[in-house]
């Protein structure tokens, strides 16, 4: 058997032991990021995601590439407008109907289910220093006003996802009762509010226990989790046995704070990443799933607001063009690969059964060749335009030694560039191979065939090659 149909037959194994997932919990949507070399043809998702009972998708973006495929679907959208068009959306209205047009009404009406529209994302980190402070309330408000303009404010609200650092407590005061918004933004996220407050809009925010744990090395490993174990963190009468209720809460209070204390809250992005970091594995992804599902299917909430509540899990599949400034796990938080094969077995429905998630069916993938390494005296090309960050220290590739972290540094470089052959020389140290380079753990991918994404091209490769030494000297341990 070729190998090609060796990796065929094992997909086809995958979609045969899967089941409908998520069924039991309609509260829980997914994230679907689209920063890959090579995306998922946009059909093949939305079938992925009917085929797991998802019936809630938040994007990054009104790509109509995307978006078009969501139409007829029974899927509720959560559009957004990147960063990068605030200030444009925010300095006059008329910017913001027009938007409201194309994208809203206009997906209304080819059948797109438009639930909610997401003004910018986390523009208030702090890595961006004040860059998108001025431009998101303008935004929001004029966003707003074009919805209800069109008619359809009263049914589809605008909000902007926040990451938890737009508030906190106090070194010396760690409980969430002690909660508040950030000094250098208080008055600004005070206003927001209760903009949305006025408008019956939703704070959408995005809580990430993982963080918590990748961010301090002191940080009790248990308390990331759901299933007990750490030392409860007590605050007055109530106690928190995890970070996720412990962060929820004291956004709780910030709200309090600000004079909107029932304002609904809608939970962005929550996940845990499989690889770039010795805590990211799929080990430790399922037993945060595990848990957090099962919370989720109790609909217990948090001790200041027991109950059901809505979130959206981060994300779909890995996407390999993500910035890895913040770590090498950013590019990988998918429960699916890259090309839409399920991670590990969850407990999908929260009632103590693991399950297989459906995988995307009618993939169609580059031929079945690998670029490897095959001579030379010195370590030379490669990871400066593809994803290298499963090398990383405690990552899925890592211990493979200078052979193997060359070859799949060649490898994830030839795949990027489709396969261009070309794209397998690094002078002459590699070359082609039919046989599979993947071992252990460590998976040497070829690349899904895709209809979007970044195209290669020869000036890139030629940059990428004079790059290549400093890149790969940097990022893999030899």
């Amino acid at each position: 058997m070729s190998i090609r149909m060796k990796a065929l037959t094992w997909v086809s194994f995958l979609t045969l032991l899967s089941t409908t997932a998520f069924a039991a919990i309609d509260t829980i949507g997914i994230n679907w990021g689209t920063m890959t070399s090579h995306p998922l043809p946009p059909p093949i998702v939305v079938k992925l995601l009917s085929a797991n009972s998802i019936s809630k998708v938040k994007l990054f973006d009104a790509d109509e590439w995307t978006v078009s495929a969501l139409a007829g679907a029974p899927i509720q959208v959560m559009l957004a407008i990147p960063n990068d068009q605030l200030r444009h959306i925010g300095s006059k209205s008329s910017h913001a109907k027009e938007w409201v047009k194309q994208n809203v009404t206009g997906n209304l009406a080819r059948g797109v289910d438009v639930h909610l529209v997401a003004v910018g994302n986390e523009p208030f980190l702090k890595s961006y220093n004040g860059s998108f402070v001025d431009d998101t309330f303008p935004a929001l408000r004029n966003i707003q006003s074009a919805l209800d303009d069109a008619g359809i404010g009263d049914k589809i609200k605008a909000t902007v996802p926040m990451n938890a650092d737009v508030y906190s407590s106090p070194s010396d005061d760690p409980v969430p009762s002690a909660g508040d918004f950030r000094s250098d933004i208080n008055g600004l996220m005070k206003d927001i509010v209760r903009f949305l407050r006025d408008n019956d809009a939703p704070f959408l925010v995005n809580i990430y226990p993982f963080i918590s744990l990748y961010q301090s090395s002191s940080f009790p490993v248990e308390f990331a989790f759901f299933d007990g174990g750490a030392p409860a963190l007590i605050d007055g009468h109530l106690q928190y046995t995890n970070v996720f209720d412990a962060n929820y809460d004291t956004l709780v209070w910030a709200l309090r704070k600000a004079g909107v204390p029932d304002m609904p809250i809608i939970v962005g992005e929550v996940g845990w990443p499989t690889d770039g970091d010795r805590n990211a594995n799929t080990a430790m992804a399922k037993r945060f799933y595990d848990g957090f599902l099962r919370k989720m299917a109790k609909g217990i909430g948090t001790p200041l607001r027991p109950g059901k509540m809505e979130v959206y899990l981060f994300g779909l599949v890995d996407e390999d063009m993500k910035s890895v400034l913040p770590g090498n796990f950013e590019r990988h938080w998918g429960i699916f690969t890259y090309d839409g094969r399920p991670k590990f077995v969850l407990d999908l429905d929260g009632d103590g059964r693991d399950e297989l998630p459906a995988a995307a069916a009618g993939v169609q993938y580059l031929p079945a060749q690998w670029c490897v390494f095959q001579i030379a005296e010195r370590v030379n090309y490669a990871c400066s335009n593809a994803d290298c960050t499963p090398l990383s220290f405690g990552s899925s590739c890592a211990g493979m030694g200078l052979k193997g972290n060359l070859s799949y540094a060649f490898n994830i470089y030839f795949q990027t560039m489709d396969q261009d052959v070309r794209a397998c020389d690094f002078d002459g140290m590699a070359k082609i191979t039919g046989q599979n380079a993947s071992h252990g753990g460590c998976l040497f991918p070829v690349q899904i065939i895709s209809g979007g994404g970044w195209k290669p091209s020869v000036a890139g490769m030629r940059a990428a090659a004079a790059m290549a030494a400093v890149a790969l000297a940097a990022m893999v341990p030899f």
